[in-house]
């Protein structure tokens, strides 16, 4: 029973150990050496080779993105992807300068909250249970962005970044 090698040791394994080494370090740097370039994949349904060819990375980032400041506080815009547009000049503006400026303007009652809705829309939210913030009420819509009028420094910001 001893000798099958299911008790841990195996006479083959320990009888040419050392010949075993030596063999596998002549064969690992040829292994290396060796390496098969880019192999065309076999296509199962025709039974042909194909060809893939090799994917090249977009250049992103070539052209620079637009500099510009904040008409509401002066500060330079550093992320543009957070940006809003005004509705007026159509520059872009910080998220935090958007919502400041219609916070000021509306009355918020105890219990309501304004809130990014998305689409460039800001809505109150009033929560009937002010510890459960998952049921809520959208109480009135302010639409800051106009949808139909889409803001020239956006085209420049989604042409640097998305390419098909």
């Amino acid at each position: 029973m001893a000798e099958n090698g299911r008790d841990g040791y195996n006479r083959r394994r320990n009888k040419y150990k050392d010949r075993d080494r030596q063999q596998n370090k002549d064969k690992t740097p040829q292994k290396a050496a060796q390496k098969p370039a880019d192999k065309p994949r076999f296509d199962k349904q025709k039974g042909t080779l194909i060809d893939r060819p090799q994917w090249i990375p977009p250049k992103l980032g070539q052209n620079q993105l637009p500099r510009s400041e904040c008409p509401y506080c002066g500060k330079p815009l550093n992320d543009l992807s957070s940006a809003l547009t005004d509705p007026v000049s159509l520059a872009p503006v910080h998220f935090d300068c958007a919502l400041r400026r219609i916070s000021d303007r509306e009355n918020l009652q105890e219990g309501e909250s304004l809130t990014y809705i998305g689409g460039g829309r800001f809505g109150i939210i009033q929560f009937p249970n002010p510890q459960d913030t998952t049921h809520f009420v959208i109480k009135r819509v302010i639409q800051w962005e106009d949808k139909e009028k889409r803001a020239p420094w956006r085209r420049t910001v989604a042409d640097n970044f998305s390419q098909t």
